[in-house]
């Protein structure tokens, strides 16, 4: 199967004439049509809610963009909660999954009335001296052994530090009780991008069931059950989709089966990231160097400053070359940044047209964990990005970053005039005045 970007060759080139390569660009139809298909498999469920997970996209353009398609959001911190706040959300839009969480962060998740996820048993009397108990909450499960569910991203349930044990989540559920709470939810996170159509009914399975049990032995109450996310998206060009029609009916027959029976009200929850906006995400660079020794190197303007998933954990993000999409892959290279480590490989040993000095190169699904997973090392600077929009416009939602950005925490000190001097004599990095742009 092919695979092409949702930009043609020309609109790209475009694109880069004012805003320069790098760049993230994003795909607001393809934004759109996700949530809308995802909302639509799970309508079955009257409360069903979307809280997309902040951490996979932090850009406050793209939350705009799924809040008004119904969507809420998932955050882990206070800058996230902030950002979520900045944007819009309030109260149970927001869902608050944090582990070893500031009391600080608990106390605004409390302000904002947000949909408090606590991680284990020991926050409980954490929380209730931070923000205090609020009467809805809900409890983060882990199986342990009870499921063989991960993959390299997550790592096995008994190895990862998340969520509580059985036992835990019982005795959590009552001391809760003892301290007001009315409601319940119930959420775990097993795996990472799988694309496995048995991964959510199974989730649904084990949660339906802890949640069943302690409404009959202990009385509880559930206003929810997260399946979290971890649904996956094809990176690969062989690789199928998820198929979420599929996925969601398997969940309502075993909640017809499971949850109805109580006379529970309980709406589902997911807190998708990489589903929703992974697939509607490409970087944009240009190939600036080539090199010739052991291997063929083509030496790109972006490096793992703007996209850390190869170099973190090689994972694989399909390359296609503006303009080039129909030529054959008869070379083979070695796709590269410029950071002092030799993990800094887009793509390694990855068939390709010929590549020339100033063509766009295409790095495919970074819609998601891709500018948020950003750094500094080498005292690189992170890149723009923008957002295509259904008209065919587009607009830059986020700057590149400058040195005065990168230096920015030592404002105060003896060595800040030189800086700043420094960098306007270089007059290298200059924003984009009027980024909204007519095709």
């Amino acid at each position: 199967m092919q695979k092409l970007p949702f930009c043609s060759a020309k609109k790209l080139r475009e694109i880069a004439a004012v805003c320069p390569t790098p760049f993230h660009l994003y795909d607001e139809k393809g934004i759109r049509e996700t949530a809308r298909r995802v909302q639509a498999a799970f309508s079955w469920n009257a409360g069903f809610r979307e809280h997309f997970a902040v951490k996979a996209n932090p850009n406050p353009y793209i939350l705009s963009v799924l809040k008004s398609e119904g969507c809420g959001v998932d955050c882990a911190s206070i800058t996230e909660l902030m950002l979520a706040k900045a944007v819009g959300f309030k109260g149970e839009d927001i869902m608050f999954s944090s582990n070893m969480t500031p009391a600080a962060d608990y106390r605004y998740a409390r302000e904002l009335g947000a949909i408090i996820n606590l991680d284990d048993i020991t926050h409980i009397e954490f929380l209730k001296k931070n923000g205090g108990i609020p009467e809805k909450i809900c409890l983060r499960y882990n199986p342990g052994g009870e499921l063989h569910i991960g993959n390299t991203c997550m790592g096995h349930p008994w190895d990862a530090k998340y969520g509580m044990t059985r036992p835990q989540i019982f005795q959590a559920i009552r001391m809760l009780q003892n301290e007001g709470v009315k409601q319940f939810g119930l959420h775990t996170l097993l795996a990472s991008n799988s694309t496995d159509a048995g991964y959510y009914p199974t989730i649904a399975r084990m949660l339906f069931k802890l949640a069943v049990e302690a409404h009959e032995t202990m009385g509880a109450d559930f206003f929810m059950v997260n399946l979290s996310g971890g649904v996956g998206i094809p990176y690969r060009p062989q690789q199928s989709p998820a198929d979420i029609e599929e996925i969601a009916d398997d969940v309502r027959r075993l909640y017809e089966r499971m949850i109805a029976p109580t006379g529970m009200n309980v709406h589902i929850a997911s807190e998708l990231g990489r589903y929703m906006t992974g697939p509607h995400g490409c970087l944009v660079a240009t190939a600036i160097h080539e090199k010739h020794i052991y291997k063929e190197y083509i030496g790109l303007d972006a490096c793992a400053v703007d996209l850390m998933r190869p170099a973190m954990y090689g994972a694989y993000h399909h390359i296609t070359i503006a303009g080039k999409e129909d030529q054959p892959c008869d070379h083979i290279y070695d796709i590269v940044g410029s950071l002092c480590e030799n993990n800094d490989k887009f793509a390694i040993d990855r068939p390709l047209p010929h590549i020339d000095i100033g063509d766009l190169v295409v790095i495919h699904d970074t819609g998601a964990h891709g500018y948020s997973m950003g750094y500094n090392y080498n005292g690189k600077l992170r890149s723009a990005e923008v957002l295509l929009h259904e008209d065919g416009t587009f607009e830059q939602i986020r700057r590149a970053e400058t040195p005065l950005d990168y230096f920015a925490t030592i404002d105060g000190t003896p060595y800040w005039a030189d800086i700043e001097k420094e960098t306007e004599a270089l007059n290298l990095w200059t924003k984009v005045s009027d980024s909204k742009t007519k095709v």
